[in-house]
This record gives structure tokens, C-alpha cells and sequence, in this order.
């Protein structure tokens, strides 16, 4: 198709309405073509996770401690310690330890060298079994967060696509309307044509528009290994968290009000706060509580959240940790 200057402005020959039509689509498309995800450091991300490199947790329900109010203890322990202290003793095993410590300290003979030599032995593998128990509640963390990065990664990422894309469909409907305008405006001279130039200028934009508000990128995302369906699901035992987080975020005690456990508070918070979608037909429970899927950068972004509110519930853990052995030292 030429041009012809004449007195001052350009003159576009006659075209067709669809010749029209099809050359701004063509530009509309051009402008906003997706693209695969080629990063090859965001392709392993989204089917492998390295946040785990030990074997996985293999016990029975008998190896999990029996629940703290199931049990008699001594006045020794229940005057000298509140309940959640006691019950983090519990979780790690050492309640019949810190009876006997306590025991010998308080006999007449505490000061013979039998008797300091048997204290000082209760009271190391006491604080060793403290010391493995806050190792071990760190490792457990530390995979949450692992996880929790992994997938706040693949959301970045592809916001970033959506934010690229939207620069481009913005750009795409500033020039649209700018062409028409000009074309509409008088350098078409067929009138019928300029007609159809504006009108699929507008339409051009609205679709553009439209194009924006959908704006949304998806991702396969894969997860084998998944924390959030041994809580989801209330497994007996968990291949992923060990004995002590286990029984700790499955414990509750009704004779106190304590109703609820840690890990109920939590999936009720997921389904109260709306994180978690149960309506039959657009249910995300299948997605987020098995093995993967497809994602939207908002489903990424709530997993990630969702991983977040799990490891703090865990690493709250050290502070009834804490308070035991700041309880210990005193006797």
C-alpha cells in the first residue's frame, strides 16, 4: 500500500474494512504473544525442591508421647512448672528425668560424691536432650522456610511476567488509539473507512483492556513433598515432622479449655481467612494438599503464606523450650 502527500498530509488509499480488522489484530497479537518459561533455574524450581535432603520420619502412634493430662505426675513437677512447660518436657521425654533430678536435689545426702555425680549425669543428659530437641525444631523451621522461599520465587517470578505483559498491553492500547485517532481524524479520506478505522480502534482498545484485567499467569508447580496435607489431613504420623512437632501440634488438653490444637487453629484459620477454597466445584483443596498443579501467581502467593503461618506455629516452640530451661536452672 503507498502514499501520496497532498497539501500538507499523508492520504492512505481505500482499504477494505476486513483488511482493516485484520491488521490491527495482527498488531494486537504481536504485542501480546506469551511466552514459555525457558529459565532453567525457575524450570527445576518448579518440579524440585532441595529444602529436604534427610530420609523421611518413619514411626508408630505408640513412639508419639501420651498426652500430658493422660498422666500422674508428682507435686514435685506440677508445683515448680506451668502446664505448657511441662508439656514441652513431655514432647522431648523428659519428665521422669526432671522428677528424679529434682528428687536428688532435695534429699539429705545431695552433697555426698555419689549423689552430686548421679545429679550432674541426670542433668547433662537433660540439657542434651533439650539441645537436640531445639536442633531438631530448627531443622523442621528451616524446611518450612525453605519451602516457603521456594514458592514465593516461582510467584516473583511470575509477577514479573504479569507486570512485563501489562506494560506491553498498555503500550499496545496507547498506540491503538493513537493510530485510530489519527486515521479516523482525517488522513483516511474514504469516510466509510475512516468509520470502520475508528470503530475497530475502539474495539481494539476495549479488547486490550479486557486483556488487562485478565492479565494472569499460571505455572505447573509440583510439591511431592507436602507439609501442608499432613496437617490438612490429620495424619496419625507424619513422614515429615518428627515425634516431638508432631504430638506438639496435635496436643490439646479439654480439661484446661484447651479445645482446640495448634494444628486445629491453624487449618481453621486457612478456611476462616479464605486461603483455603472449599466449594465443591472450584475447590483448591486437591491442589494445595496434593502433589501439584496448575498455580496462578495469588495461589502461590497464599501457599507461600500458608508455609509461613505453619513455621512460626513451629518455631514458637522455643519459647516453652526456653522457659523450661530457664525453670530448671532455678531448682
Amino acid at each position: 500500500m503507498g502514499k501520496v502527500f497532498h497539501r500538507g498530509r499523508f492520504i492512505v488509499p481505500a482499504l477494505g474494512n476486513k483488511q482493516v480488522c485484520w491488521m490491527l489484530m495482527i498488531g494486537v497479537f504481536l504485542m501480546t504473544s506469551c511466552r514459555t518459561i525457558k529459565d532453567p533455574g525457575i524450570r527445576d524450581t518448579l518440579y524440585n525442591s532441595n529444602c529436604n535432603q534427610r530420609n523421611l520420619y518413619s514411626y508408630t502412634a505408640d513412639q508419639l508421647p501420651v498426652a500430658l493430662y493422660q498422666q500422674q505426675l508428682s507435686k514435685r513437677l506440677t508445683e515448680k512448672f506451668d502446664h505448657n512447660t511441662l508439656n514441652m518436657a513431655n514432647a522431648i521425654g523428659i519428665l521422669d528425668l526432671i522428677d528424679k533430678y529434682m528428687q536428688l536435689r532435695t534429699r539429705r545426702d545431695s552433697t555426698s560424691v555419689e549423689a552430686r555425680l548421679r545429679i550432674l549425669e541426670i542433668k547433662q543428659d537433660i540439657d542434651h536432650r533439650i539441645n537436640a530437641a531445639s536442633i531438631e525444631i530448627s531443622a523442621v523451621s528451616s524446611e518450612m522456610d525453605c519451602e516457603e522461599e521456594r514458592v514465593s520465587q516461582v510467584a516473583n517470578y511470575l509477577k514479573g511476567r504479569q507486570g512485563d505483559r501489562e506494560s506491553k498491553l498498555t503500550k499496545g492500547a496507547i498506540v491503538v488509539g493513537a493510530l485510530g485517532a489519527i486515521l479516523a481524524g482525517g488522513a483516511v479520506k474514504n469516510e466509510g473507512v475512516s468509520n470502520t478505522i475508528g470503530i475497530t480502534a475502539g474495539i481494539g482498545e476495549a479488547g486490550l483492556g479486557l486483556m488487562m484485567i485478565f492479565n494472569k499467569e499460571s505455572v505447573e508447580f509440583h510439591h511431592k513433598r507436602n507439609a501442608l496435607k499432613d496437617v490438612w489431613d490429620n495424619v496419625e504420623t507424619s513422614a515429615i515432622f518428627p515425634p516431638l512437632v508432631w504430638y506438639y501440634l496435635k496436643y490439646k488438653n479439654p480439661s484446661i479449655g484447651q479445645d482446640k490444637s495448634l494444628r486445629e487453629q491453624i487449618v481453621e484459620k486457612w478456611t476462616n481467612l479464605g486461603q483455603i477454597n472449599l466449594d465443591p466445584k472450584k475447590s483448591s483443596v486437591p491442589l494445595f494438599f496434593g502433589e501439584g498443579g496448575k498455580y496462578s501467581t495469588d495461589e502461590l502467593e497464599n501457599r507461600a503464606d500458608m508455609y509461613d503461618q505453619l513455621e512460626s506455629s513451629i518455631t514458637l516452640m522455643k519459647q516453652d523450650l526456653k522457659a523450661l530451661m530457664l525453670e530448671l536452672d532455678k531448682i
